[in-house]
């Protein structure tokens, strides 16, 4: 009976766990919002914006144009209407939006587009189109307002050569999102390969006032690779390119149009910081992951944890990251007790099998083997509600996890061979789905060791 007991209370110490991780991530969630953003460091009164430290005043404009990209294309674009006021939306803004679900709700006076994401669609070539063409009538006396946010590579999308077809270019993304290099270096590639990234819609919108409002998904130190920098210069070359592309074997897994512009070195160079396009130009970062991973410590403070950040595993391999956070965290474990360790960013994943998952929950599936029998909880989850091409968010396990697996009858190695994760976090329960948050502040990974 004894035994029963220990067994019952010790199933209820980690499904409480599991439950603590989840609150920690969905209060960040929350607290890291675009709406509270826009509340801190946008602000309009009497027709004046104020964005952090800049203020424009709108009635000075002929046109103010708001182009919404990514993700958070719609969030962004909402909280931006509520700072500005009805009134002077309805006479003054015209805006696109270009995100990868449908809005809720549509701003008065704005055109929307749903672009593809991981891969464009036609919708993202339609989206580009509209942008370029709305940003090259503007002139001198306009002002635009540029809202960015992850996933705007594939949303917003035009081949800068008119031999890369829709399905050329989808293989292309395809290839790079598989191949394991970080993002800034696939977004480096996609750059130089397309019409409106790397500072090219700022040198559309030139001679016009530009200001870029980002949400980011991208290292602070590499903040032209959001949506692959359309309105900054690009501090990439086409030198970097292939170099990359030969550090990853990417060529022969090209669409041949693809293929031979990397073989002839043909592609163009980006615009620099020298152009004339940022003359007139500002941009502003209202939110990133060094905001979602504060919001993170301060929940975990509060349900009791010493808490500790490490961010050293950014664009790690995901089993190197596994390793590296699981050590960190039995280390301080054994130093200040109950403990909860932060990650932010990212990790790589190269996939060589197409099951159903994503860089989360394949992080969260290595660390269940490793963790087998102990009292640890990891929890891996995106901000944008999205994984991969699952439907979840990530994943939750703990000491618990591989056994209840096999009573299941569930293979968590061959999951994890197969790229295949989502199915079995959702046979077990423990898939983290929250849909798409309209947010996109990169990862977050949440360790409790007690």
């Amino acid at each position: 009976m004894t035994l029963a007991m220990s067994d019952a209370d010790r199933e209820s110490q980690f499904r409480q766990m599991r439950d603590t991780a989840r609150e920690i991530f969905r209060d960040a969630l929350a607290e890291a919002s675009i709406a509270k953003a826009f509340a801190r460091h946008v602000h309009c009164e009497r027709g004046v914006l104020r964005v952090r430290e800049d203020l424009y005043h709108l009635q000075a404009y002929s046109r103010v144009l708001v182009i919404s990209i990514g993700k958070a294309g719609h969030t962004m674009a909402e909280a931006l209407a509520r700072q500005v006021g009805e009134s002077f939306l309805a006479s003054s803004l015209e805006g696109i939006v270009a995100s990868s679900v449908e809005p809720s709700s549509q701003v008065r006076g704005f055109r929307y587009f749903r672009g593809g994401h991981p891969t464009p669609n036609a919708e993202s070539i339609h989206a580009a189109n509209a942008i370029l063409k709305a940003l090259e009538a503007q002139t001198a006396a306009s002002l635009v307002i540029f809202l960015l946010s992850g996933g705007g590579s594939s949303i917003v999308e035009k081949p800068i050569d008119d031999e890369i077809s829709l399905n050329d270019l989808i293989a292309t993304y395809r290839a790079l999102v598989h191949s394991g290099a970080p993002i800034a270096e696939i977004n480096a590639i996609r750059k130089h390969l397309s019409a409106v990234k790397g500072g090219q819609l700022a040198q559309a919108a030139f001679p016009a006032q530009q200001v870029s409002l980002l949400v980011s998904d991208v290292p602070d130190h590499a903040l032209d690779a959001l949506a692959s920098g359309p309105t900054m210069a690009d501090s990439t070359s086409v030198e970097d390119c292939y170099r990359i592309a030969e550090k990853h074997c990417l060529l022969p897994q090209f669409p041949h149009s693809t293929r031979e512009l990397f073989q002839s070195h043909a592609l163009e160079e980006t615009p620099k910081s020298d152009d004339q396009a940022f003359h007139r130009s500002r941009w502003w970062t209202i939110l990133s992951n060094q905001t979602a991973v504060e919001q993170a410590s301060a929940a975990a403070g509060r349900a009791g944890f010493a808490v500790h950040v490490d961010n050293s595993c950014d664009d790690w391999d995901y089993e190197r990251a596994a390793e590296y956070l699981l050590k960190r965290a039995r280390e301080l474990r054994r130093d200040f007790g109950r403990v909860c360790l932060i990650s932010g960013g990212e990790v790589t994943v190269k996939v060589t099998n197409g099951g159903i998952g994503g860089r989360n929950q394949q992080f969260a599936l290595a660390c269940a083997a490793k963790i087998a029998g102990e009292s640890i909880t990891v929890l891996s989850a995106g901000t944008d509600g999205v994984d991969g091409n699952s439907p979840a968010a990530g994943a939750v396990v703990d000491g618990t996890t591989a056994e209840r697996a096999q009573s299941k009858g569930l293979d968590a190695g061959a999951a994890l061979k197969k790229f295949d994760a989502y199915p079995f976090f959702s046979a077990l329960g423990d898939a983290i789905e929250t849909g798409p948050t309209g947010n996109n502040l990169r990862d977050l990974r949440i360790l409790l060791a007690y």
